[in-house]
């Protein structure tokens, strides 16, 4: 729906005066003037220029350039000139040339708010707004000579064409500042910016000072940030670097008019890259870094703790409150928190009050900037903290830690093996249970009303030990009779021993071992976060649980209770293919068991795709979402919260999902997917069984080994026994290493419609479907022309292969029954 102002100003019929002009203008010149509704709009009608609110009461009008909303339903600002002063009224405020040639703004008493205050000699200026949102201030004698243009004062957002890096010539750093929060433009704390020192990389800073994320150098031969992988499966933006005398930057254009993408400084402190998915009218998030949401430094601001494992992920530690609960609910939480209870400073009672007390925090992240001490131990640490005012918290393991004034940059649960360890956090004694200074009297009816309910204790915990383990074994029985159970959270927290012992993560949350009563072990997802309510919930897990296949991990039950939501799974006590595939399993795959995983997981997705009353999409196919039982059948895995799609549909909207290396084109475009998204991730993971590793493979010297870019010459070449991992020692069924690689080619092809079905991918495994050369993806042309060393255009063949195979269709594959051969 279109902003109020804009609808406001199409629906005005107004006669206007001299020095205003029609909202259809592109330009301002003269003694013209915007004010009010007044707009100005790109020449093909892309980008608005005007006065635009936010906030409630009062409302913040700031002049800025946001996509028309004809085109791009929500309000999305991408500029904003008066980012830190707003004004109250826009009808008495003015957008205008000065005298000087400048644009300024004016508010209400004339007061100058802002202005492009550049150097400016010429007699006459024009300021003109480009398609490319880009508003240009020109010479009006020589229109194409650009005085001062707005993209190269970016605010939050990245438009394609934009600059982000370093003038060398006046020093000027341009880069990126974040909103403070989702209703204020002004300058947050968070920076992306090129490495002022002149190397290739670029870093996300907080406060200009602390560096937590780095795009890696920029590889010339492979056109990517070694950090930014993501880069090399690209067909819709070209990206280009430059370094030389005069500047040292970044850029990107996009190919195609048909995409409208935007990269932005989030006030979450991530970069973010967004894509209009016209069909839904919605922006979807294609990619972002850092992709953990707690790797943000300073998140949650002083004394506040970030937690990966539940939303929000920020909250204030023990003993303190939100310092302003409406910023934290509009996402700024840079104020931190504030001490509920002030301190007893000197660490001595006094007026009968308590000294200072430790709260124990134990697995987090310790803070930021921590003092080392001398201390001979844990309780001498404990002392200089209370003996100094300033102290707020200490941490003692080799050596005493302490931390002074605000505590920032910590996270609970941390899983990361450095800066991971117990904080002591300094509170008064009122915000702690009182266990000392208790009259004796107190403390001997405490004891004996304890010692009185002892027993009462005992007998009523047997009664719901008893209770709990009917219900329990009642549950282990309907699972094991094939029925979906609905258990509750409590019986799982305690089957898994509180969720003490994870066996990986996915894309919804962590994953724990259990056992039942029965001694029959079970794998419990906990989920991070599913937006439906209790109803729908039951309702699709109930549609998962009816799907029953050898390749498809078996759902036994769930929990929907309020407190937490897990589902409930056969435990595979194999692991994961990745395991065997990439971690140094001592236990290596023979290509038989490979072969046969490659076949029983293209069968799993078939069904899936083809054989289930909905369409499912799984949306993550990778070595680590494919379990292996006790004979390493393989069971898919993950996919119960997928995607649900029903059979009159195609194509399904959804935001990007799914893990880098393994994602198809179209995910980048932003487009509707399709099951054909899973045929190429499933390609991926398949070349990475044949070779035994990732099939981004980076090296030391920052040369970037792409497995497929290397695999396509070689089988061109009928060399594929070499692409076999070099731990099978060249013990396989060639037949079937070379019918692989071919599939794998055709899984990764570029256009959807010229992959196979999972239902062919399984007949060409199988034998039953004699399989045509693989034209070679576009994609792997281009990267390989990056990539030194791999040639292979000089070969016809592939480009004759490549001009003629365009759509894979079942013509291109002849039964092997019909003509009596075999691959």
């Amino acid at each position: 729906m279109a902003h109020p102002l804009l609808a406001l100003l199409l629906l005005s019929s107004l006669p206007l005066h001299p020095h205003l002009f029609s909202s259809a203008a592109d330009s301002i010149s003269g003694d013209q003037s915007l004010s009010g509704n007044q707009t100005l709009t790109s020449n093909g009608g892309n980008f608005v220029l005007g006065f635009f609110p936010l906030g409630n009461s009062p409302k913040r009008y700031y002049i800025g350039i946001w996509y028309n909303t004809n085109k791009i339903s929500i309000l999305t600002p991408v500029w904003v000139a008066n980012r830190g002063e707003p004004v109250l009224d826009p009808s008495s405020s003015v957008l205008k040339l000065s005298k000087d040639g400048n644009f300024i703004l004016l508010n209400t008493s004339k007061s100058l708010i802002w202005s492009t205050n550049t150097n400016i000699t010429s007699n006459s200026t024009i300021a003109v707004l480009l398609d490319s949102g880009n508003l240009v201030l020109r010479d009006g004698s020589d229109t194409s000579l650009v005085l001062w243009q707005s993209i190269d004062h970016p605010a939050n957002t990245w438009l394609p064409g934009g600059k982000v890096g370093l003038n060398k010539l006046t020093g000027e750093n341009q880069h990126l500042v974040s909103w403070r929060s989702a209703e204020d433009p002004s300058p947050g704390p968070f920076y992306l910016e090129i490495d002022p020192k002149g190397s290739s990389q670029y870093f996300i800073l907080w406060n200009g000072t602390e560096r937590y994320w780095f795009s890696g150098p920029w590889n010339e031969k492979t056109k990517i940030f070694s950090g930014v992988p993501e880069m090399t499966a690209n067909f819709v933006y070209d990206f280009q670097y430059v370094n030389n005398a005069s500047a040292n930057y970044f850029t990107y254009t996009v190919n195609t008019g048909d995409i409208v993408s935007r990269f932005i400084m989030d006030y979450s402190g991530q970069i973010k890259q967004l894509t209009w998915v016209p069909a839904s009218q919605n922006w979807i998030l294609f990619w972002s870094q850092p992709r953990a949401q707690c790797e943000v430094y300073s998140l949650c601001g002083s004394f506040g703790s970030c937690n990966e494992n539940k939303l929000p992920f920020c909250d204030c530690v023990k003993g303190f409150s939100k310092r302003s609960p409406k910023d934290w609910d509009l996402g700024d939480q840079s104020g931190g928190c504030v001490r509920n209870t002030p301190l007893l400073c000197g660490g001595n009672s006094s007026a009968g009050m308590e000294k200072d007390k430790f709260f124990q925090m134990d697995g987090v992240r310790l803070p930021a900037h921590p003092q080392s001490v001398n201390a001979a131990g844990s309780s001498e640490c404990e002392s200089a903290c209370l003996s100094n005012c300033s102290c707020s918290a200490y941490s003692y393991s080799s050596e005493c830690s302490l931390w002074f004034e605000n505590l920032i940059n910590i996270q609970e649960q941390y899983a990361g093996a450095d800066q991971a360890g117990t904080l002591f956090l300094r509170l008064a004694a009122s915000e702690l249970p009182n266990s000392s200074g208790k009259k004796g009297g107190v403390i001997g009816a405490a004891i004996g009303a304890f010692l009185g309910l002892l027993a009462l204790s005992a007998i009523i915990w047997l009664i719901i030990w008893r209770r709990r383990r009917r219900r329990m074994i009642s549950a282990s029985n309907a699972a094991a009779d094939g029925a979906l159970v609905a258990f509750r959270y409590s019986d799982l927290r305690r089957v898994t021993k509180n969720f003490s012992e994870k066996l990986g993560s996915g894309g919804f949350g962590s994953v724990y071992k259990g056992v039942l009563p029965d001694s029959n072990f079970i794998a419990v997802k906990k989920l991070l976060d599913f937006s439906q309510g209790e109803k729908q919930f039951r309702a699709e897990v109930s549609t998962i649980g009816t799907i029953q296949h050898i390749n498809l991990i078996r759902l036994r039950g769930f929990s929907a209770d309020r407190n937490g939501r897990c589902l409930v799974y056969e435990f595979m006590p194999n692991s994961s293919l990745d395991a065997h595939l990439f971690r140094g399993s001592k236990m290596v795959l023979d290509w038989g068991t490979r072969y046969q995983i490659a076949v029983g997981t293209a069968r799993g997705l078939d069904y899936l795709h083809d054989k289930c009353r909905d369409c499912i999409i799984h949306c993550d196919i990778k070595p680590e979402n494919i379990l292996l039982d006790a004979l390493f059948i393989p069971k898919v895995a993950d996919f119960g919260l997928a995607k649900l799609m029903g059979r009159d549909l195609s194509r399904v909207l959804t935001t990007m999902r799914g893990t880098r290396g393994y994602l198809a084109p179209e995910w980048i475009s932003g487009v509707a997917i399709t099951a054909k998204a899973d045929v190429y991730s499933y390609g991926m993971m398949l070349f990475e069984i044949i070779s035994g590793c990732r099939n981004a493979n980076h090296l030391e010297d920052n040369k970037s080994g792409f497995f497929p870019a290397t695999a396509v010459k070689k089988l061109m070449n009928g060399d594929v026994l070499s692409l076999l991992d070099p731990r099978l020692e060249g013990d396989a069924e060639i037949v079937e290493v070379d019918r692989a690689c071919k599939v794998a080619f055709w899984c990764i092809q570029d256009e959807e419609m010229s992959r196979p079905s999972m239902g062919h991918v399984v007949q060409m495994l199988e034998g039953m479907m004699e399989i045509n050369m693989p034209p070679v993806p576009k994609s792997l042309q281009l990267y390989s022309g990056r990539q030194e060393g791999i040639v292979f255009f000089s070969d016809s063949s592939i480009d004759r292969s490549y001009q003629t195979q365009s759509t894979f269709t079942s013509s291109q594959v002849t039964s092997s029954k019909s003509t009596g051969s075999k691959d």
